[in-house]
C-alpha cells in the first residue's frame, strides 16, 4: 500500500486561511511573515496540506524510496507557537541563531511565540540564506 502524503501544495486560499487565525495578534503576525517571505523569496505563497503556508518548492528521494515534494520555507501558526519552516536545518546558521532572539529549534522548524520576541532582520536574513542553500542543492 502506497503511502499518501498529506502535506502537498494545493489551491485553498492562503488570504482566508490568515483571516482565521486567531487571535488578533498571531493573524497580524502571520501576515507579516507573509510579507517578509514573499520579499524574501520572490515567490507567491500557497498553502501546504491545511495549515502551512509555503514558498516555493523542493523535490526529496529518501533511501527507502519515498519520495514527494516540499516548500522551500513556510510558516503554520500553531496553537502554542509560529512555525517558521526552515528547510535547510539550523546547524550552518550558529551566528545568525545567537542573535535572533527568544526561540526554539527542531531539525528543521523554528519556533517562536510573537514576531516582537525576535529580531526580524536576523529572521530575514536566515529566511534568505536557507532558501536560497535549499533552492540551489536542488537544482537540476
Amino acid at each position: 500500500m502506497a503511502y499518501e502524503l498529506k502535506t502537498k501544495k494545493n489551491d485553498a486560499s492562503v488570504d482566508a486561511f490568515i483571516a482565521a487565525v486567531e487571535p488578533e495578534e498571531k493573524r497580524r503576525d502571520c501576515m507579516r511573515l507573509l510579507e517578509i517571505m514573499h520579499e524574501v523569496t520572490g515567490e507567491d505563497a500557497a498553502m501546504w496540506g491545511g495549515t502551512i503556508v509555503g514558498f516555493g518548492k523542493y523535490s526529496y528521494k529518501y533511501a527507502s524510496g519515498h519520495s514527494g515534494e516540499m516548500c522551500l520555507t513556510g510558516f503554520s501558526p500553531r496553537k502554542q507557537n509560529l512555525t517558521i519552516y526552515n528547510m535547510a536545518g539550523f546547524d550552518r546558521y550558529d551566528e545568525l541563531m545567537s542573535s535572533l532572539g527568544k526561540h526554539k529549534t527542531g531539525k528543521s522548524c523554528l519556533y517562536i511565540k510573537r514576531l516582537s520576541d525576535i529580531d526580524e532582520d536576523v529572521l530575514r536574513q536566515l529566511i534568505s540564506e536557507s532558501y536560497i542553500a535549499m533552492r540551489e542543492s536542488n537544482s537540476p
